[in-house]
């Protein structure tokens, strides 16, 4: 049974957050599906994290290709996970429902804390996992590093 890591950015933007989450991820041998609400958005964060720095080339594609089950980090905007992926990560306020988070090893969910609405939905997103049993912990980046601040 995994767990749902809620990660209110205030310091980064989710294009300098998310590279960093997918390396851990993928160092924990784990492949990764970004799974985000707008097709234009998911193509944006494709080419950023193509324009990375090559010492840290993150292999990823954008859904839709004839690889999707080869790719370690797929994005996305369908609840399908083709490429098996053992860690989900919601951004742009992405839905999570409970069984995936009980069926995958991690589920993170990134939302821009200077975003009131973002924050009310990751509110409301904590509310509905917790209320049906999942495993949860909310990060914050408030004082310049990552802080565990809650956990149900």
């Amino acid at each position: 049974m995994g767990a749902a890591y809620f990660y209110h950015l205030t310091q980064r933007p989710l294009e300098a957050t998310l590279p960093v989450l997918l390396e851990k991820s993928l160092a924990a041998g784990w492949r990764v599906a970004v799974r985000g609400t707008d097709p234009a958005r998911m193509d944006w964060l494709d080419q950023r994290l193509w324009l990375g720095p090559e010492e840290g080339f993150l292999p990823h594609g954008l859904a839709g290709g004839k690889h999707d089950a080869l790719q370690p980090v797929l994005l996305t905007v369908q609840t399908a996970m083709p490429n098996d992926a053992a860690c989900l990560m919601a951004v742009d306020g992405a839905e999570v429902a409970p069984d995936e988070v009980s069926r995958l090893d991690r589920v993170c969910i990134l939302f821009d804390g200077h975003d009131a609405m973002a924050v009310e939905a990751a509110r409301g997103q904590w509310r509905a996992l917790t209320g049906a049993g999942c495993k949860a912990q909310y990060w914050s980046e408030e004082s310049g590093r990552w802080e565990k601040k809650a956990e149900a």
